[in-house]
This record gives C-alpha cells, structure tokens and sequence, in this order.
C-alpha cells in the first residue's frame, strides 16, 4: 500500500472504536460479580488489535459490550462516531448490521447453503446487492474458487472459517470482531485464517479487533490489549510469541 495523503495518514489514527469507564456487572448484591471494571481503550481504524486475559478476566464481556451485543452497567461506547448508548434496538441492529463484521469460534454458517451463498448472506439478509467485483476477490482471497458451491458440510474446518472471515468482510464493515476465531482449528487452518485478518487489515485497510487466549494468534495483531479482573493490565505492541507468552505469565 502506498503512503497516502495526509489526510488518509490522519484518519488511519483516528479511534474505529473508543471505550471509556465501562463497567458489566452480573447479579446483585453478595453474588454481584464486575466482568468490567471501569475499562477505557481506543482501538485505531485500520489496525489489527488482540484482547487476551486470564480466564474470567471479561475479555470476551469486553467484546460483546464493544460490539453492541450486551449492554454495559456504566460507560460508554462509541464506534465510528456513534454512541451505542443512545441507540434504540432497531438502530442498534441496523449499526451492527451495516457497519460490523463478525467471525466466531464455531463457524456458525448455514448449512443449507453454498459457500458462496454464505458468504453475501449478510447483505442478502440486509436486502443490499452484493458487489460482485469484491465478492470474486473475497472468494479469490479465501483460496475457494472451486469450492463455491460446496455446502459447509463438503468443507474442512479451515475452509469454514475462511467462508466465515469472507462473510464478514463482505459487507465492507468498519471494523471486524473476531471471537477466538482459531479456536477450533489444527495449527495450519489457524495460520491460514489469521494471515487472512492480517490481510484484510494490511491490504484493505480494515480494522480487526480478535479476542484469544492464544499468544501465537495474538502475535499476528499490531496491538495487545491485556486484561485482569475486569481492568486493563497492559495496553501496547503486541511483539512475537515468545514476547506475548511472557507477559501473559507475567498478568497471571
């Protein structure tokens, strides 16, 4: 990619999404249990970010309230300049719809459909037409061209995935989140995947935000956000492996 104007340098460092004191508490009284803590994070347009945590640390509370899925206790959340806070059901539903993308642990595609079918069943569902251009590259990225066709039970499990990281990007969303997206996968459909989130964010300049409790995922994302009892432990570049691993140990 080239190095583009100031202008784009600028909104490449704006904030896609910004939290600020958000809280998420579950039951009341002695049995109240705080999954968020008074979390605030900015996460960049075009950048690739991991959430990691000990288990129970309200890392994937973290993305539900971030994504609108789940509704935070206190704080807020704004993406792409949108408070959710002040958003009905409908126009919540709408924002998820026309502005995220979606990728999750288990694939969650239709099984009644091809891959392709799968693939624009967002914008189908949205009553939008697909860019057909961009839908032949998302199916060219993926590596599957010649299987297209292919109902979710004539495919592996990486592939699944692929269709599902096609899915979501199918749609141009501003930002993408990617819930243990590799957690069901063998090592190479993993890797596979991965490259693709890195992909999309380094060629298309999309913005990824993955929940993992893997350091080797977690090295492929430009920016780690750690979190400890419902608080953020750490807030930097994410590093190799070996660098993730240790201040993974280190949080524990």
């Amino acid at each position: 990619m080239g190095a583009g104007t100031p202008g784009d340098r600028e909104r490449q460092h704006e904030a896609i999404v910004a939290a600020r004191e958000l809280h998420r508490r579950f039951g009341e009284g002695e049995a109240a249990v705080d999954a968020l803590d008074g979390v605030s994070v900015t996460f960049e347009r075009g950048a690739f970010a991991a959430i990691m945590g000990p288990s129970g640390s309200g890392k994937s509370t973290l993305m539900h309230v971030l994504a609108g899925l789940d509704k935070p206790t206190g704080g807020s959340v704004v993406i792409d300049g949108t408070e959710l806070a002040g958003l009905d059901d409908d126009r919540l539903t709408s924002l998820r719809r026309d502005k995220l993308g979606f990728v999750f642990q288990f694939f969650n595609l239709l099984p009644v459909l091809t891959a392709e079918e799968n693939i624009v069943l967002p914008l189908t569902i949205a009553g939008r037409e697909p860019d057909k251009e961009w839908v032949e590259r998302l199916i060219e990225i993926v590596g599957l061209e010649d299987r297209r066709t292919h109902r979710p039970s004539e495919l592996s499990g990486g592939q699944q995935q692929r269709v599902a990281v096609a899915r979501a990007l199918a749609s141009k969303p501003a930002v993408v989140f990617a819930d243990e997206p590799t957690g069901n996968l063998d090592s190479k459909a993993s890797d596979e995947v991965l490259e693709l989130l890195s992909r999309a964010v380094s060629d298309f300049g999309q913005s990824v935000i993955m929940v993992t409790h893997e350091a080797h995922a977690a090295s492929f994302a430009d920016r780690l956000v750690v979190l400890r009892d419902g608080k953020v432990a750490h807030e930097g570049v994410a590093g190799e492996e070996e660098e993730v691993l240790e201040l993974m140990k280190a949080v524990a």
